[in-house]
Parts: C-alpha cells; structure tokens; sequence
C-alpha cells in the first residue's frame, strides 16, 4: 500500500480528526488528550484501517499503539466482511474481576498469591487441564456451561471449588453467558493439538492475576449493588484463548491473504466476505476461541476459589463481571449493521443494549486494568457511545515497545540501552508483592512502559461513554 500522507486534525479536547485521503475510504477519529502520545506508525496503522474496502467506521481509543497490522486500542466497522487481523491473535483475551468479602489488612495477601501462583501455571507454553476430544467438544461448544461436564469426566484442583448455585449465577455475569454459536469443524487441527491442554493457565506477556483493594468508590450505589466497599480486597484476573485461539488467528490470516482478491494485500491487511465459506468458518473458529478463552478464566477463577478456601474455609467470592476485548460482534449501529471489530477495545454497552440481563438497570459493567503496580477501573456503560461504535479502550496502552523498555543486547553485548532502569523498576513496583515466570523480562511490562491510566479512564468518562465505579490498586501481582 502507498505511503500516505496523514492530516491530522484535532477538533475539540478529547478527539482527533483524521481526514480522508489517498486510498482511505472513510474519515478516522483517535480519541486521545493532549497528554496522551501517539506512535506515529499506530497512526498510519489506523489510516491502513481506514483504507479497507468494508470500512464504515474506524476509530481509536486513548490506549493505541502499535499492532499487527491493524494497531491495538482499534474499532473497526466493517459492512459485510470480517478481518482476523483486526480482532487479533489472542482471541477473546479479556478480564475478570471476582468481589472476596475481606477488607485490606484483614488477610495476608502475600500467601494468597503464593497459593495461587502453586495452582495455576505462570507463563507461555504451560499446561494444566488436558482436555480429550469429548471434553474439547465441550468446550467449544457450549463455552463456560462445559464445566459441569469437564467437572464429571476429569479429575482436577479446579472441581474443588465448583458449586452448581454459584455457577449459575456466574453464567449472568459473563459477556454473552460464556458462550458464542461456533463449530469446532472450523477449528484448524494445529489449534487442537496447540491448545487442548492449555485450559487453567494464564500465559505471559501483559497476562494477569492481581489481589487488589478498592482504593476509591465513585458512586455509592452503583457499587453496593455490584457489592463492592472501600478497603475490600477484590482479584482481578487478564487472560485469553491461549495457543488454541493464536492458531486459529494465525491460519486465517493466511487464509484470507490467499484469496484472489487479496493478491495485493499482506496477511496483516487482508479480510474475508461474511458469506464465503472461509468467512463463515472463521466466525465459528473465533467462537470457538472465544468460548475456550471464556472457560479459561473461568477455571482459573475456580482455582482462585480454591486457594481462598483452602485458607479461610468456605469463602463467597462472587464474580462481578467477565468482559470480552479483541472480538467482533455483529451488531446495528445508528441504522447500519456492522461486523464491529474491537482489538484491544471493550464493548461499553448502556442499559437498553443490556435489556433480558441481570445489568438492565446498571448498564454493562467495563473492567479497564492499568499496568502492574499502578490502578485499574470498574465502570458502567452508559448508551452515550454510539460515535465509538459502543466501545472504550481495554487498558493504560503502551508508550514504548517491550524491547525499549528491556534494552537489546547480542552476543553479550549491550546493543541498546533499557529506556527502564533496574532501580526505577523496583521504585514502581515498592509495596507489591510480585510473583513472575520470567524474571529476566518482567521490565518489559514495567508501570513505566504504560500510559497513565487515570487520564485515559478520564477520556472515556468526559466522552459520556462511561460512567466510573471505582478505582481498585494491586497487592500482590502475579505475571507470566
């Protein structure tokens, strides 16, 4: 694709205007501060976006940076076609957050997260529950409401924990009820055999588990009825689709990039027709991604579950809200109906669009984390976010890449520089207990290698997508 030459235009506070140029088929808007850095790459990234034949609307959020083709903290609308680039190669990698009943002070946090750290594996290529082809089936097909039959034909720590009342209050708590239409025919082989043993575990990268506490309470009554208070020690936990959904993003990418009419396009750029063959298969493969990514945390929440029970005796640690990011949804926006692309992006639904669940008069609850060591957000949709396609930004985002932040070195020697010393690491990360399978890259998710997450929080609110909950900072911080 040509070089384009960008305009970029700011029209109020909050919004950025990129006008339609070259190949482009429609305008771009970047919601972002002044405060707020933009990679210039990210942003001819977008304009890539803007470029798509399909493209009906295409914005970002505060947390863009640089992506695979398509940058992360994207929205894209896309009119009868669907983009594995734009959704991502971690499928469904989205966040939970579970409510305990104890106040900060009141447990030794530090052990928990030990405990915890024991029972669910930390970091890339491990394995935990070891699923056969029955309970994959499962898996794929019926997502988190698998786990009553996961729980009768294995033997697993995770069934300790498993209650059938506080099971099906979890299935209302959860984006979609854990569960999108898919078909594991759809689902390529290499996937399979990647990602059958992979359920329990966290992988690496900007995966989680925190033990935070609720620092700060914006609306009363909003909380109490998520049964939330000052002090309380809540965990919140960030995962994915793990090895099975980065296949199936992967296979079709290429897929897509292999069709006639792709020829000039790169596998980063290239889409599908929602009603070809192939474009139907993906939909139900990244269902099924989807589905595994849903009962992953899931039974990593049971294994949290465990851990708490284990220690304090039977302990009620009931989930607020499971909420998807890099996924598309079909849905009608201000008449049009669009495959919306959210990659690194939240869907932020209001009270109307969140009729028939237990959220009609709340709105959807947004679960935005910040990096290690700094705060993380409870909001609620509030149906004023049609101009971003009903979507918020899904974290802080990155300033700088992994590499800048870790420094390069070959051959033992010192390449380039780390842009984080060891020292400012350590000063960020003071009062955290940090539990990590790679301590020699930990530096690659340093606080200092994210934007400020209050102001991009700030942006969603002051946009009137959002409204704040409250503000919750780690204890204990486990990472891959």
């Amino acid at each position: 694709m040509p070089e384009l030459s960008v305009k970029l235009t700011r029209t109020d506070p909050l919004r950025l205007h990129i006008e339609r140029r070259g190949q482009m088929v429609t305008d771009a808007t970047i919601f972002a501060s002044e405060s707020i850095s933009l990679e210039p790459e990210a942003v001819r990234q977008l304009c890539d976006a803007a470029s798509l034949p399909p493209a009906k609307k295409v914005l970002a959020t505060a947390d863009i940076h640089v992506g695979f083709g398509i940058p992360i903290g994207a929205v894209l609308g896309l009119e009868e076609a669907i983009m594995p680039a734009a959704v991502g190669y971690d499928i469904n990698c989205g966040m939970r957050l579970l409510r305990t009943p104890f106040s900060r002070g009141s447990i030794d946090t530090d052990k928990i997260a030990l405990s915890i750290a024991r029972d669910i594996p930390l970091g890339e290529g491990k394995s935990n529950l070891i699923l056969d082809k029955t309970g994959l089936e499962a898996v794929v097909n019926k997502g988190v409401a698998s786990i009553p039959t996961l729980a009768q034909r294995s033997s697993h720590l995770a069934w300790e924990a498993f209650d059938p009342d506080e099971f099906a209050d979890d299935l209302k708590r959860i984006e979609e009820n854990g569960c999108l239409p898919s078909d594991l025919a759809a689902v390529p082989g290499l996937a399979i055999e990647k990602g059958a043993a992979q359920l329990g575990t966290l992988g690496g990268g900007n995966h989680f588990i925190e033990i935070q506490y609720v620092q700060q309470i914006f609306d009363q009554l909003l909380a109490k009825t998520f049964g939330l208070f000052k002090d309380q020690i809540v965990v919140m936990i960030h995962s994915g689709s793990r090895r099975f959904g980065y296949e199936i993003a992967d296979q079709y990418m290429s897929i897509a990039a292999q069709r006639p009419d792709m020829t000039e396009r790169k596998k980063m750029l290239s889409y599908l027709p929602t009603d070809s063959n192939a474009g139907k298969n993906y939909i139900a493969a990244m269902a099924a991604a989807a589905n595994f990514a849903f009962t992953n945390r899931h039974i990593m929440a049971l294994l949290v579950r465990r851990c708490f029970n284990r220690m304090f005796g039977p302990t009620p640690l009931q989930l607020v809200y499971d909420v998807a990011h890099n996924m598309a949804k079909f849905e009608t926006h201000e008449g049009e109906q669009l495959w919306v692309h959210r990659k690194g992006a939240t869907r932020a639904f209001g009270q109307k669009r969140m009729t028939d669940t237990i959220f009609d008069k709340t709105g959807q609850p947004i679960i935005i984390p910040g990096s290690m060591g700094t705060a993380s957000y409870l909001l609620v949709g509030t149906g004023n976010s049609e101009e971003s396609l009903c979507s918020v930004n899904h974290g802080a985002g990155r300033v700088m890449s992994r590499t800048a932040a870790l420094g390069k070195s070959r051959r033992g020697r010192n390449v380039s520089p780390a842009l984080i010393s060891d020292d400012q690491f350590k000063r960020s990360m003071e009062g955290i207990k940090l539990i990590t399978a790679d301590k020699h890259k930990i530096k690659e998710e340093a606080p200092g290698a994210y934007k400020d997450i209050d102001e991009v929080v700030r942006i969603v609110i002051k946009c009137g997508w959002a409204k704040a909950v409250a503000r919750t900072v780690p204890l204990a911080v486990l990472k891959g």
